[in-house]
């Protein structure tokens, strides 16, 4: 069946299956009853003697859900975001936003002001937005409730008319240069062994990871960043070479987790853990490898193990 097709029977109320919805969104059927089970981001339609469905308005939440993952937020709060409605009416911006922080709480002021000042290609009102979010809530209530949001709804008017792409590029660029601010900030780490992080092979989408540096940088955690599209060769060099207290791997899609090459990794003289962040990891984690979820658990995963 074609997406064109497809879309025309979500359109008009059809209700799917499990296996349809799984293919749609290019996850595995398994990945769905997850979202299910832990977030309630299941079919609604049940009837005695046959399988549940999802409906046209379960799909378009788990279509928002998936966006949010690619965009880098955590999956408890991309799952509550679908479940508002985030993306659903021309008040999205308005849905409450909970802070993770114990200093302050992200205001629905500010993510409108940070979607108003992108519109206006004002890289200096975002990067100051964003700065007095971190400075009031942290990086982690920041990136989750104010970042995220904002990103996703660029990206989803991208997708709608195919403008926007240099709104996107303004407010990336404007939280990429208070991330890495945020990051050099750090004077004396309490890890010796440095964390080192790394884009997938092929993988172009680095702010997520600058993110989790930059609110490890506030646990006093110090981190080594190599980007963008790191070949697997190059990774194990730079693991042999420095020794990190832990490696971080960033994938956002499955076709870029599966170009990583681990066996490198593994064979070194002083092998690191291994984290996996980001949605495309799928399946079974391999040995000495854990897939991380959310910020929050990232950021306390990998202080833990680097920290004595």
């Amino acid at each position: 069946m074609s997406d064109a097709v497809d879309d025309t029977l979500v359109t008009v109320g059809v209700h799917l299956t499990v296996a349809a919805v799984a293919q749609r969104l290019g996850v595995a059927p398994a990945t769905l009853r997850t979202w299910d089970r832990r977030y309630g981001l299941g079919p609604s339609e049940h009837s005695a003697g046959s399988h549940r469905r999802y409906s046209p308005t379960d799909v378009a939440r788990l279509e928002t859900m998936q966006r949010l993952l690619q965009r880098g937020a955590g999956p408890a709060e991309a799952a509550r975001l679908a479940l508002a409605g985030f993306e659903g009416s021309s008040d999205a911006l308005d849905v409450p936003l909970r802070s993770t922080a114990a200093t302050g709480v992200v205001t629905a002021n500010s993510v409108r002001g940070l979607a108003r000042a992108a519109q206006s290609l004002d890289s200096a009102d975002c990067a100051r937005i964003i700065q007095e979010s971190i400075t009031r809530c942290g990086t982690i209530s920041t990136w989750n409730n104010l970042v995220a949001p904002v990103l996703v709804e660029v990206g989803r008017m991208w997708d709608a008319d195919g403008g926007g792409i240099d709104v996107e590029h303004i407010l990336s660029e404007s939280v990429l240069s208070v991330l890495v601010g945020r990051i050099a900030s750090l004077d004396r780490p309490v890890n010796d062994r440095a964390v080192l992080m790394a884009c997938a092979p092929e993988e172009q989408h680095t702010l997520p990871l600058f993110a989790l540096a930059a609110a490890l940088a506030e646990r006093r955690v110090g981190c080594r960043m190599l980007g963008a599209r790191v070949p697997s060769d190059s990774l194990t060099s730079a693991v042999q070479r420095t020794g990190p207290g832990a490696v971080v791997l960033w994938s956002q899609s499955a076709h870029t987790a599966a170009q990583v090459e681990f066996d490198g990794l593994t064979d070194v003289r002083r092998p690191a853990f291994v984290f996996l962040g980001g949605p495309g990891w799928q399946g079974d984690p391999r040995p000495g490898t854990r897939v991380l979820g959310g910020l929050d658990e990232a950021v306390e995963a990998i202080s833990v193990s680097v920290v004595c």
